[in-house]
């Protein structure tokens, strides 16, 4: 089943652009190891990104060190940190996806970046992973904006690019970003080769949903 044609489509970033997983896993780890903390194997963190670094940590903690302020402080700034350093070891475009995005573009179609990744680190992987897309706007977490599922910051991309939500899609891989869209007004369109599962997707309202990311044109029409 095809879509109609969207003036504008906002992309969730982890888990959707990029496969950001292996490197958020390691740098994480790291700290939690250096603390003689449990480790998570990979495929844990899957169900811990999404909601922002904030969220993450107090995920991967244990209950008694994440009610303490001071060292759950201290170890998002060592995590973030050792992430930062490593943030492109293994983090790569998905297969297709920096060729769907140049045909989305090709058409006229604006695209943006919305996630609850932090804003410094988000445009600097943005840049680096898709450096010839011309993104009308990438948008990380920032003091002046609240995060994803809240959709103040979704509806300003649309304000600022003069496009109604109505003519905007929303595309990620998680309950999250469907639910963003929804409340939004916009197209939720979901993804299934990233972090979580159809029953999520499906649940939290995605009216699409798409295997790969050269799907993704060929949602709304565009070979």
């Amino acid at each position: 089943m095809n879509c109609r044609q969207p003036e504008l489509i906002i992309f969730d970033f982890d888990g959707t652009l990029a496969d950001t997983l292996a490197d958020i896993a390691g740098a994480v780890n790291s700290i939690l190891a250096s603390y003689g903390l449990p480790v998570f194997e990979i495929d844990r963190y899957r169900l811990m990104v999404g909601n922002g670094f904030s969220a993450l940590v107090a995920a991967v903690l244990p209950h008694e060190r994440a009610r303490d302020q001071v060292f759950k402080d201290e170890f998002q700034r060592l995590a973030l940190q050792e992430y930062e350093r490593r943030c492109l070891d293994r983090t790569k475009p998905y297969p297709g996806m920096r060729e769907a995005l140049s045909t989305l573009a090709g058409r006229g179609i604006r695209l943006a970046i919305l996630s609850n990744k932090p804003d410094h680190l988000l445009k600097y992987m943005a840049a680096a992973l898709f450096p010839d897309i011309p993104f009308v706007a990438v948008w990380g977490n920032a003091n002046s904006r609240p995060r994803k599922p809240d959709p103040a910051a979704a509806l300003e991309i649309c304000r600022q690019n003069d496009i109604a939500p109505e003519d905007t899609a929303l595309v990620g891989d998680s309950g999250v970003d469907m639910q963003t869209a929804r409340a939004a007004g916009m197209i939720p369109v979901g993804v299934l080769y990233g972090y979580r599962d159809r029953q999520e997707l499906a649940g939290a309202g995605a009216e699409f949903l798409v295997q790969t990311p050269l799907e993704i044109p060929a949602l709304f029409g565009i070979g």
